[in-house]
């Protein structure tokens, strides 16, 4: 009855289903895993979020395949704030960069066509590849004092159904920005392949050491789908508004943007009082990201800490974003060891198999943790 797509295997981990135990037992748990900001302790502005979303033009319907303009304009002023200029002809709205992903997909492979994905990365990626018929295909980080991207792995993943590269920049859950140099030899690899870039940027403003970080949104050597939206930039997960920003040869951003219209004008998803709202609600970036860095680098400094008491433990680079990845010597496989630390600790952590991972050894923890409770869990 079921198509084959959607055949997914629903049953709980192991970590799952003892978490479920514990919090059944009404066990009090040190969660280090937290990634939801609006339950993270932040203060917002209730008032002035409330008020955006009580405006009379969102009681009429006025359909626009891109999105509203006023909308996208403030994207564009999102960008020129960085010092970039963005057209808002080349912005397309989406209810969220799930739904961003599953456009380009659509626009850029046939059924069983193949994107490369860089691992460790979000889990997210193999099920929205899964509903579009598209298959992932692995290249890889490697770890030297920093991370790095894997070319020779790169290159030996491509083949006649390679149709676009996809990144994180930063990475989740690395933390590793894309070098200047990394850019250069995607950009020749996809020119010469003819491949497009496709650019996950929802943590681009958390840089650890506070400098601006250059956008994949006005890179102009190859075709690029830059995606990001409210739910990090903004801390505003609920308010789902997200965009694609594309970028590239003029001919093909053209031809691409025509055709993501007609993708979005099939749908229409984006309710009207968000856009309505979009400008103040994405204006509520210059108040949370200031608390969520500082908040990052307090609990980025305590993983220094305590990680620098013990042998066992190393606490690996990263330069953004808001996770942390630690690698132990212990031998234990990484599920076996977050179940273990949360039977007898109380702790929840993620193990690395839930990013992929290629080896045991590694944890990765939410740094907008409130702090007593991540110095209590680290500890």
């Amino acid at each position: 009855m079921f198509a084959d797509r959607t055949n997914w295997n629903l049953a709980p981990n192991a970590l799952s289903a003892a978490l479920t135990r514990r919090r059944q037992a009404g066990t009090q748990l040190l969660d280090l895993t937290a990634s939801n900001p609006t339950e993270c302790g932040f203060p917002y502005d209730e008032a002035s979020i409330l008020h955006a979303l009580d405006q009379p033009q969102a009681l009429r319907y006025q359909p626009e395949p891109r999105g509203l303009l006023g909308a996208r304009q403030a994207v564009c002023e999102y960008y020129a704030s960085r010092g970039d200029q963005v057209d808002p002809n080349n912005i397309v709205l989406t209810a969220s960069t799930s739904e961003a992903y599953s456009y380009v997909f659509r626009l850029l492979c046939n059924p069983h066509d193949e994107i490369l994905v860089l691992k460790p990365s979000y889990p997210l990626f193999d099920f929205l590849s899964d509903l579009q018929d598209v298959a992932l295909i692995p290249y890889w980080l490697q770890y030297a004092h920093g991370w790095f991207i894997d070319f020779h792995s790169l290159v030996r993943a491509l083949t006649p159904r390679t149709r676009a590269v996809l990144l994180v920049h930063p990475n989740n859950p690395t933390g590793s920005y894309v070098r200047a140099e990394e850019l250069r030899q995607l950009n020749d690899l996809c020119r010469e392949r003819n491949l497009a870039l496709v650019v996950d940027e929802v943590f681009l403003d958390y840089a650890v050491n506070g400098h601006k970080r250059k956008t994949f949104a006005c890179n102009h050597d190859v075709l690029t789908f830059t995606l990001s939206g409210l739910s990090k930039i903004a801390a505003l997960p609920q308010m789902k508004v997200a965009w694609i920003a594309v970028s590239g040869p003029e001919w093909q951003a053209h031809a691409a943007i025509e055709r993501l219209e007609v993708i979005a004008d099939t749908y229409l998803s984006l309710n009207s009082p968000t856009q309505w709202a979009f400008p103040t609600l994405f204006a509520q970036r210059h108040e949370l990201q200031p608390q969520i860095l500082e908040r990052v680098r307090k609990n980025w400094d305590v993983l220094m800490e305590e990680t620098s008491r013990v042998s066992s433990w190393e606490l690996l680079d990263a330069e953004g974003g808001w996770y942390a990845v630690l690698r132990t010597k212990s031998q234990e496989p990484d599920e076996d060891l977050a179940i273990r630390l949360l039977r007898q600790d109380r702790v929840l952590v993620h193990p690395g198999h839930f990013y992929d991972f290629p080896v045991d050894g590694h944890m990765v923890l939410s740094l907008i943790t409130p702090g007593a409770e991540f110095r209590a869990g680290v500890e």
